[in-house]
């Protein structure tokens, strides 16, 4: 099937162990392991401390993925009818803007999917429950689609398989899965394999659970066919896709370990931070809830590493709200400082790559609206991939201020990282630096590049919404310029704003921002 025409083939001398330095840290010395400690502020004056920010420039603490910022198709596009808009030009050329990544295609429906090697089967379509799911066919033209439509974008497709067809002893029926494998291998398509979808909550869906050393059983034959099979001897296989660590979420999890733990090529997990049926614009707000997220990681982290040290750990299958998230709100604006604050902390903390869900049709959580226009999140991404490499670089950050008093302090409201500038971007030499900071404060911040940043050109990237809508609003505007496609086959040129060497750098309020500090000729930066 062929393509769409538009498809071609970083002042201190200590520095901080960890790059998630928020407002003026000194951290623990185990990265990873970080609370902000205060800087303090005098009561009644604003943007009047001064934060001295440095960067260590001879080492990466941490190296992430090439594909650190991928994307999740929904099997819900099957049955809602949107597969057939995979062939879309405009759809390639926004998914095309965030390669390399994989394509996950993986969700609620996974496990309730069967493949019929027919190309045209008859189709029929049940009401609410159990049976509504059963009656989701994917056939070889569907599959042949969604192939198609990763190959063109550039993307890498990981297809998740259902893992609910059982036999009577509760052990994996393995015989439709295999009919897909031979059918993907008869087309040489170059895909990874996962099994089942959350799978800590099949008694909810069905009323039958599989325990983590079951589910580790059924890895294990699963990896044993793809043995069988000369396309796919080497293919990568990722799970168990966990939901929320909660106590029993981890006993699941050590079950799987212990059984499959050297069978996958990751460990995943999901996490969604907020109910999206309450959910408010100021939740986004909130320094705790971004922080959630950190105890999940040191969850997982401790499990993975006590059974298989060193295994790498994807976050598959992120958004800011679960049950599909709140029109005008995970959609919005607003909901950026959640998911630049996961791509921070996620890298900083070693995780190796984080699947966004979804980047078309799931609710409002995804990337691209119902009408293939760009949502705040997905010109975010878009920036994260432009500007940011896999090198994650430590910070050190320290507040100065003309009359401190105790008590008077700046939370952790102002979020800074840094990585080298992504190699493929042409526009800056190796060696460059990347900052993104997020400012959650309702006054701006002041930050003054020390050490080896001093008295460089800075390229300034400022996103900010866009109309009246404020922090509700579906468009953005990068340094003053709204954001829009200029036609199906082309995305915008990303135009920075360039600011005099050793100006200071100031951070408008509820904003988000990208400094690209030019030409450091950083060690750590240098190569590949």
């Amino acid at each position: 099937m062929p393509c769409p025409s538009s498809c071609p083939p970083g002042l201190l001398a200590l520095m901080a162990p960890g790059l998630a330095l928020m407002a003026a840290f000194s951290l623990s010395s185990q990265a990873g392991d970080r609370r902000a400690l205060p800087v303090e502020k005098p009561s009644g004056v604003k943007g009047r401390t001064l934060i001295l920010l440095d960067v260590n420039t001879k080492s990466p603490v941490r190296i992430i993925s090439e594909n650190f910022l991928s994307l999740q198709l929904d099997p819900s596009i099957i049955h809602d009818g949107w597969l057939d808009f995979l062939s879309s030009r405009r759809l390639v050329t926004l998914a095309r803007g965030l390669a390399p990544a994989f394509l996950r295609f993986a969700g609620k429906r996974t496990d309730f999917l069967q493949f019929h090697n027919v190309k045209n089967p008859a189709k029929s379509r049940g009401g609410p429950g159990p049976d509504y799911y059963l009656k989701n066919y994917e056939d070889a033209r569907s599959l042949d689609k969604l192939y198609n439509f990763a190959d063109c974008s550039g993307l890498h497709l990981i297809f998740a398989l259902n893992a609910l067809r059982r036999n009577p002893n509760n052990s994996w029926n393995s015989s439709n899965a295999l009919s897909l494998l031979k059918y993907s291998a008869s087309k040489k398509y170059n895909i990874s394999w996962e099994l089942g979808n959350e799978p800590n909550n099949y008694r909810t869906l069905i009323g039958r659970s599989v325990n983590g050393s079951q589910l580790g059983k059924d890895y294990t034959q699963l990896r044993s066919l793809m043995q069988l099979i000369r396309t796919y001897s080497r293919a990568h296989l990722y799970g168990p896709n966990i939901g929320r660590p909660r106590k029993n979420v981890i006993a699941f999890l050590e079950g799987f370990m212990k059984v499959a733990g050297g069978t996958v090529d990751a460990v995943t997990w999901q996490h969604y931070y907020i109910d999206g049926r309450v959910a408010k614009v100021t939740d986004f707000l909130k320094t705790r809830l971004l922080d959630t997220l950190s105890d999940q990681i040191r969850k997982i982290q401790k499990v993975v590493n006590t059974y298989t040290p060193g295994k790498k750990i994807w976050l598959e299958g992120v958004g800011a709200t679960s049950s599909g998230g709140m029109n005008n709100l995970s959609d919005s604006y607003a909901a950026g400082f959640l998911w630049l604050n996961t791509l921070g902390l996620l890298a900083s903390q070693g995780i190796d790559v984080v699947v966004r869900h979804s980047f078309l049709d799931h609710g409002h959580n995804h990337l691209v609206d119902q009408n293939f226009n760009p949502l705040p999140d997905y010109w975010l991404s878009l920036l994260y991939k432009r500007l940011i490499g896999p090198k994650v670089l430590a910070i050190h950050v320290a507040g100065l201020q003309r009359k401190p008093r105790p008590g008077r302090v700046i939370r952790d409201k102002l979020r800074i990282y840094a990585h080298c500038t992504s190699y493929h971007n042409h526009n800056y030499v190796r060696g460059s630096i990347t900052l993104y900071i997020i400012n959650l404060h309702r006054s701006r911040k002041k930050i003054k590049l020390a050490g080896t940043l001093r008295d460089k050109i800075v390229h300034q990237y400022l996103l900010q919404p866009y109309g009246k809508d404020g922090l509700h609003s579906k468009l953005v505007q990068l340094n003053g310029q709204p954001l829009a496609m200029v036609d199906d086959g082309t995305l915008p040129e990303l135009k920075p704003r360039p600011l005099r060497a050793g100006r200071t750098l100031v951070i408008p309020p509820l904003t988000m921002s990208f400094y690209v500090v030019k030409n450091v000729n950083a060690l750590a930066c240098r190569y590949r």
